[in-house]
């Protein structure tokens, strides 16, 4: 029977893999978004910055970064499930000098966000749940908030084509 990796190098191989998919995305380093990963759960976060407000007279996040980080959340998430067994087994190797492109993300078919509330000017967070998930096709929503998770300010559910497996 093989042992265990040691629980640091299953972390490190995670971590590994989280940052080059985020860096594979440029509008996530423009929006400022990052992710908070939890064993195989990621939950998006987007920090506060003076650039994401759209109506300066309210403060009120502007409705396309809303838009954009819940879609991205839910591209996030849908791409960290696909690969999952993949970084665990450590077929990926996404470490500074491995070779291993950044596999491709699904693509929007359509999102639609319900916009429950104004996003107050503080960070926000979101954490998608895949409906349904198939070699060609995804479903997913999304759920965003910000002082309280019981409280949305935003919902999205998007369908995605998958891409294909190499």
């Amino acid at each position: 029977m093989k042992k265990p990796e040691p629980v640091q190098i299953v972390k490190q191989r995670r971590d590994a893999a989280l940052r080059a998919l985020v860096d594979g995305i440029p509008y996530i380093q423009y929006l400022g978004m990052t992710f908070d990963r939890r064993g195989d759960e990621l939950t998006g976060v987007l920090p506060f910055d003076e650039k994401l407000i759209g109506n300066p007279l309210l403060p009120a996040l502007h409705g396309g970064v809303t838009a954009a980080f819940l879609e991205v959340t839910a591209v996030m998430t849908l791409t960290w499930a696909t690969l999952w067994d993949d970084i665990e087994k450590g077929a990926l190797d996404f470490d500074p000098g491995s070779e291993t492109r950044v596999p491709r993300v699904p693509k929007t078919v359509d999102f639609s966000v319900d916009y429950l509330r104004s996003g107050l000017p503080r960070d926000a967070y979101a954490r998608a749940r895949i409906n349904r998930s198939g070699r060609r096709y995804a479903s997913v929503h999304v759920k965003g908030w910000q002082d309280n998770r019981d409280r949305l300010f935003a919902q999205g559910t998007g369908h995605f084509v998958m891409p294909q497996r190499r």
